[in-house]
C-alpha cells in the first residue's frame, strides 16, 4: 500500500465516523477540513499549484474559510482527483447543458462516503420518523445512466428507503405516463402514503400528460414529492412558485410536503429544503458541508441578506476538493440560504474571471 492510498483509508474512515456524530461544532469541523485540505493539497496536484499560487498552503491555512474554493467549471477542463482516475470506482459526470458537449467529471475511488453522506441526510431530511415509503421514480436508471449522480441517487434513494412496492416510472422511450396513472389510481384509494421523487423537469411533463388526460389525483396523508435539478431546457420553463401550486394542485399534496433538493454532480453532499409553502424556501445541509455566499471579485464573504455567489465546502468531496465555487447566487440566513438563480452580469463575470485565474494556476 502507498501512501497516498494509507492517508486515503484513514480519511475515510474517519470521516466515515465524522458523519455518523449527531451534531459537531465549529472546533470539530474545523479540525477535519484542514485535514482533508492537507491530504488535497498534497495529492491533487492541480488544486495543489493552485493554492501555493495563492500561498494558501497547509502551513499557512488556519481556518477553513481560508482554503481556496476550487470554481465549478474547472471539473471540465481537469481531472481534480487524489486518486488516479484509472483507480476509481465511479467518475459521475454533469449534463453538459452549460458547454454543450463538454461535461464536468467527479471521480469517486469508492461510493462508501457518497452514499452514507445521501443514506444519513435523506433519512433525516425527508424520511423523518418513517423506515419505508413507497415510491415512485421519474428518471432514468443507472443502467440507462451510468455516469449520472442523480440516477445513483435515486436508486440508493429506493433501494434503502422505498418498499417492495417501489418502482421507476421511465423506460428507454421516455416517461411510463401509463404506468404512472394506474399506480397513483390505486393509491388514491388506499390510505398508504406514497413518495414521487424526480427531476423537476420530469414533473413538468408528467403534470402536462395528465393535463392532456385531464386527470388530477388527491394522494393520502403524508404523502410528498420531491424534485431536483431545475429545467435545464428539457421542458417548459414554470416559475417556482407557480411551479409548487402546480405540483399540489395535481398531486394533491399540500406545499408543505413538496421538498427541493439542492445538489450538483461536483458535490457528494445534498441540501434541501423544509417545503414550498412559500417560496423562496431555505435551503440546508447535515453538519459536514458548510455554504457561505461571497461576492466573486474580492472573495469577501457578504453580510447576511445580501446576495452573492454560492461557495460549498463539503467534507464528503474528500478525493476531489471540498471548497467550490459555484455560478449560483444565494443569500445567507440565519439556518442556510436561500437560491436566488444562475449568476448574471458581474456576479457571472467574477466567476469567470476565477476560472481563468484556477486554470491559469493549474496549467502553471
Amino acid at each position: 500500500m502507498n501512501k497516498m492510498t494509507g492517508d486515503s483509508e484513514s480519511i475515510q474512515k474517519d470521516l466515515l465516523a465524522f458523519m455518523q456524530l449527531q451534531a459537531v461544532d465549529d472546533f470539530a469541523f474545523n479540525a477535519m477540513a484542514l485535514r482533508i485540505f492537507k491530504y488535497q493539497a498534497q495529492w491533487n496536484l492541480p488544486f495543489q499549484k493552485f493554492c501555493q499560487m495563492r500561498g494558501k498552503t497547509p502551513r499557512t491555512v488556519t481556518h477553513w474559510h481560508d482554503i481556496p474554493p476550487v470554481p465549478i467549471n474547472a471539473f471540465k477542463d481537469l481531472d481534480l482527483t487524489c486518486t488516479l482516475p484509472t483507480d476509481c470506482e465511479r467518475v459521475f459526470m454533469t449534463s453538459g447543458t452549460t458547454r454543450g458537449d463538454v461535461k464536468g467529471r467527479h471521480y469517486h475511488p469508492n461510493l462508501s462516503v457518497y452514499d452514507t453522506s445521501m443514506r444519513l441526510n435523506f433519512s433525516k431530511q425527508l424520511m423523518r420518523q418513517q423506515s419505508k415509503i413507497r415510491m415512485g421514480i421519474l428518471f432514468p436508471t443507472t443502467e440507462m445512466m451510468p455516469n449520472s449522480s442523480l440516477a445513483h441517487y435515486l436508486e440508493l434513494a429506493l433501494h434503502h428507503f422505498g418498499t417492495e412496492n417501489s418502482q421507476y416510472f421511465f423506460n428507454p422511450n421516455g416517461l411510463d405516463i401509463q404506468g404512472l396513472v394506474n399506480t397513483l389510481e390505486e393509491i388514491q384509494r388506499s390510505d398508504a402514503p406514497f413518495a414521487l421523487l424526480g427531476a423537476s423537469y420530469s414533473f413538468v411533463h408528467a403534470m402536462d400528460h395528465l393535463d392532456a388526460l385531464g386527470l388530477d389525483f388527491k394522494l393520502p396523508t403524508a404523502s410528498w414529492l420531491f424534485d431536483t435539478g431545475g429545467f435545464k431546457g428539457q421542458s417548459r420553463e414554470i416559475e417556482m412558485d407557480s411551479f409548487y401550486a402546480q405540483l399540489s394542485k395535481k398531486f394533491g399534496v399540500p406545499r408543505t410536503h413538496c421538498f427541493n433538493m439542492y445538489g450538483m454532480t461536483e458535490l457528494s453532499t445534498q441540501l434541501y429544503d423544509d417545503g414550498n409553502k412559500s417560496p423562496p424556501s431555505i435551503k440546508r445541509g447535515p453538519h459536514w458541508i458548510r455554504s457561505r455566499v461571497i461576492d466573486p471579485m474580492s472573495g469577501d464573504e457578504m453580510p447576511k441578506g445580501q446576495p452573492g455567489i454560492l461557495v460549498h465546502t463539503d467534507l464528503a468531496n474528500y478525493n476531489s476538493v471540498t471548497s467550490i465555487l459555484t455560478e449560483d447566487v444565494g443569500v445567507a440566513t440565519d439556518n442556510g440560504f436561500i437560491l436566488l438563480g444562475r449568476a448574471q452580469g458581474a456576479q457571472a463575470k467574477g466567476c469567470s474571471l476565477a476560472v481563468d485565474d484556477f486554470l491559469q494556476a493549474a496549467r502553471a
